[in-house]
């Protein structure tokens, strides 16, 4: 619209003037046919040489009618009237007999319009303008327009550089008044900067004044980034930005001198030289604070991030009234004012601060809306939010709203914008555009081998079950050596004041705990309950109970660490089945109560890119159980922005388990494993830590693991369903001593915590959101790989791993 505007202002002038000037010529010679009788009463009308237009389309903006009487003012006024609606090059009226006719030659009509050769400039944006100022396939063909249109264009490529820009405009006419019009652009090269210079800087020096600047003179890698081109908006930023260097650092009188921009002959090559005057550097004497203090001043004041002694600084002033404008905000004065004013002393070199503080009125919400989504019940929606309907507009509870539905796992952005309500200066409608994302992944597959015979596997995982925001996941997996059953449901709001609750059922049927451990065979049946209870804005505490009946069985064939467990631990039984073979096993039942921390500030629930997330878990047997054992899990994530693009992930989970009573060591389930993609990458998964005496991994009872990552910027495009990090890893898995272990050669080695045992890595890792889940992707370099030797088990390293997890 703006480039609208830009063409229509001339070219109203220009058809104006000619407008004039048509009318005085056609009046001048008509004048004569009416002198002989200056009135007379219209009796019949008609109109002349129309094509197009209809006779009652004259008649509308004719302003005689059938019985009026006219002279020559009534004829200059009907004439102009006419002229002003753009249809007609010539009008001519005359009387004959007692009716007046009206003679005019139609404008032609534009048959197609095109615009060819913009590269730079789409097609859509310009056909946009121009259609504004009628040049556009239908309309009617005004001249003046196209050569104002011209102009326009020229200017438009003048700004972005490129001053050897050929416009050829083409109108063909056609038959029944009508033309085709063409725009022929070609573009040329865009002028690139030879050189910058600044004269009149002293106190720092070109390189340090330049150092962020858009505009830059070329260097190698000019042709990648293409900051030796130039454009007027650069020009204009790096003023501003030349500017803000130096009233940052002290000099409030500094200003711009001249800018002076040359070009080469041949319109490839721009030299640009910028005049300064530093002014004299001050220091800040006095902060005052003025105006309607609706909060405490001490509040505001201890905002102020300027103080008296200090070297004047424009950036803090502007911080300044930022903070105080968001403190307003959060009572309700979100249209408040803060501007500070500098009055200085040019002998003395010292700045006083003034701070005047406009509140205006204060604003409440008459309505919340959600737009751009209907897949969700308003009412899901509408419990996140801690901005409420009727009370006073508070920045702070809509941003925190705005996090809430971002948190969610099946919205994908949020925008938020405030509607002032027509007719009254306090009432604002807040709107929020919510993008929907996929809520959950479903998988499903048939197979067959021979190892494991018919494969069934299939998964859901629904985050808003019919629209209500609970989450509901259903697994079936089969085969020879594994079976897997699991339901489970989440009412995030099973009451009013958002206390959670989360029912599960599964059962398990298994050989391996891992992919690469010995077989065990393992068979689990289990249910559980939990809630959750929000005790402040972002931490909750969670109980919940787990009831589980498990079977683990060995054999005089496997492991010797399986074969202790069973015979010592829950209630064993052995089975002699013949040849030598006899099996161990053991069955057991446990109640486990858990408890839980979680504190969560982050923007996100998935690709955050701000905030903390805790949690502490602890769980235990009760007593009675016929197995007794607890554990403790603590994990910690922290986003750290270095700019608004760079961020740092922290990550790091700590786990520590033992027996209680008569039990010997935790169970081999419950044992924790180390290596792969959520742990140390460029291991093999799951393989850190303790061996069996297969020299498989057995997991240990203590998990020590951290990842460091450097997270790169990408696209806005892609920044919710991608990301892209360096990373550096460490941690292992250990085991206290609970279990025994040998090495190759049978003889007793232990795994006990140890810093110099601590594995690490560094790499690259990809993480894409896709329909079935979250892919991960790394290439690592492990650092401190052990690799073996004739007694002790060697790292086994994995360089490029790949992995798909729900993501939700």
């Amino acid at each position: 619209m703006a480039r609208t505007a830009e063409i229509a202002g001339p070219v109203r002038q220009r058809r104006g003037l000619r407008v004039a000037l048509a009318s005085l010529l056609l009046l001048a010679a008509s004048l004569p046919v009416f002198a002989q009788d200056a009135r007379f009463v219209v009796r019949d009308m008609r109109v002349e040489g129309l094509q197009r237009i209809s006779e009652g389309t004259v008649f509308n903006y004719l302003p005689i009618n059938i019985g009026d009487e006219i002279d020559g003012v009534r004829i200059r006024e009907a004439i102009r009237s006419l002229y002003d609606q753009g249809l007609f090059d010539d009008i001519e009226m005359r009387r004959d007999g007692d009716a007046l006719v009206i003679a005019v030659r139609e404008r032609p009509s534009i048959e197609s319009f095109e615009i060819d050769g913009n590269k730079d400039i789409k097609t859509e944006d310009l056909m946009d303008s121009l259609r504004g100022v009628g040049l556009a396939k239908g309309r009617t063909f005004d001249r003046s327009v196209l050569d104002n249109v011209e102009m326009f264009l020229r200017d438009q490529y003048y700004d972005r550089g490129k001053y050897g820009v050929q416009i050829v405009p083409t109108v063909i006419d056609r038959p029944n008044n009508t033309v085709q019009v063409k725009i022929d652009v070609k573009e040329g090269d865009r002028a690139k900067i030879r050189q910058v210079n600044l004269i009149g800087n002293k106190a720092f020096s070109e390189d340090e004044i330049r150092s962020d600047f858009q505009l830059k003179t070329g260097n190698w890698l000019s042709w990648i980034r293409q900051d030796d081109r130039y454009s007027k908006e650069a020009l204009e930023g790096d003023l501003e930005t030349l500017t803000s260097y130096y009233m940052d650092r002290g000099y409030a009188d500094f200003r711009v001198a001249s800018t002076q921009v040359a070009i080469s002959p041949n319109k490839k090559d721009i030299f640009i030289t910028v005049a300064v005057d530093e002014g004299e550097q001050y220091t800040v004497t006095d902060v005052n604070i003025v105006g309607d203090m609706v909060i405490a001043e001490a509040y505001l004041r201890a905002l102020i991030q300027a103080q008296p002694g200090s070297i004047f600084n424009q950036a803090l002033l502007t911080q300044s009234s930022e903070l105080m404008s968001l403190r307003l905000g959060q009572e309700g004065y979100a249209n408040a004012e803060i501007d500070p004013v500098w009055d200085l002393n040019e002998e003395t070199r010292e700045a006083e601060i003034t701070f005047y503080v406009r509140p205006n009125s204060r604003v409440y919400v008459r309505r919340i809306n959600f737009r751009g989504v209907s897949e969700v019940e308003d009412e899901v929606l509408r419990r996140e939010m801690r901005q409420m309907e009727g009370s006073y507009l508070s920045n702070l509870l809509v941003d925190r709203s705005k996090i809430r539905l971002q948190r969610l796992p099946y919205v994908e952005n949020v925008q938020v914008s405030n509607d002032p309500v027509p007719g009254s200066n306090d009432l604002v409608d807040v709107n929020f555009d919510v993008e929907y994302r996929m809520p959950g992944q479903f998988s499903g597959g048939v197979g067959y081998s021979e190892s494991q015979k018919l494969l069934l596997n299939g998964s859901i995982v629904h985050t808003n079950f019919l629209g209500t925001g609970n989450r509901v996941a259903l697994e079936l997996n089969t085969g020879r050596f594994q079976k897997l059953y699991s339901l489970s449901h989440t009412d995030p709001y099973r009451t009013m004041d958002g206390v959670r609750r989360t029912v599960s059922l599964n059962f398990r049927d298994i050989t391996q705990f891992v992919s690469g451990s010995s077989d065990f065979s393992t068979t689990t049946l289990g249910a559980s309950i939990d809630y959750g209870y929000p005790i402040t804005e972002f931490q909750t505490l969670s109980f919940g109970l787990t009831y589980q009946n498990a079977e683990l069985l060995s054999s005089t064939g496997a492991t010797q660490q399986s074969q202790d467990w069973v015979a010592n631990n829950g209630n064993p039984f052995i089975s002699d089945v013949g040849n030598g073979l006899v099996f161990f096993g053991t069955e057991f039942n446990t109640f486990e109560l858990l408890a839980g921390w979680t504190y969560d500030s982050r923007n996100r629930a998935l690709f955050a890119n701000r905030g903390t997330r805790q949690q502490l878990f602890l769980s235990g047997t009760v007593p009675g159980s016929d197995v007794e054992f607890f554990t403790a899990r603590y994990s910690l994530t922290k986003y750290m922005p270095i700019t608004r693009k760079w961020i740092v992930r922290f990550n790091a989970e700590l786990g520590w388990g033992e027996a209680l009573g008569d039990t010997t060591a935790l169970p081999p389930y419950k044992q924790y494993f180390g290596g792969g993609p959520q742990s140390v990458r460029g291991f093999r998964e799951s393989w850190l830590g303790p061996r069996d005496s297969f020299g498989n991994p057995y997991g240990g009872n203590v998990l020590v693991a951290s990842q460091l990552e450097l997270i790169l910027p990408l696209p806005d495009k892609w920044g919710n369903q991608a990301r892209a990090s360096l990373f550096y890893d460490v941690g292992n898995v250990f085991n206290t001593g609970e279990v025994e272990f040998t090495d190759r050669l049978g003889s007793p080695v232990e795994y006990k915590p140890d810093f110099d045992e601590l594995r690490s890595s560094v790499g690259i890792g990809v993480q894409w959101l896709a329909p079935l889940g979250l892919f991960r992707f790394s290439y690592a370099f492990p650092l401190n790989e052990y690799e073996g030797n004739d007694r002790f088990y060697g790292d086994e390293l994995e360089r490029f791993q790949f992995s798909i997890g729900q993501a939700f």
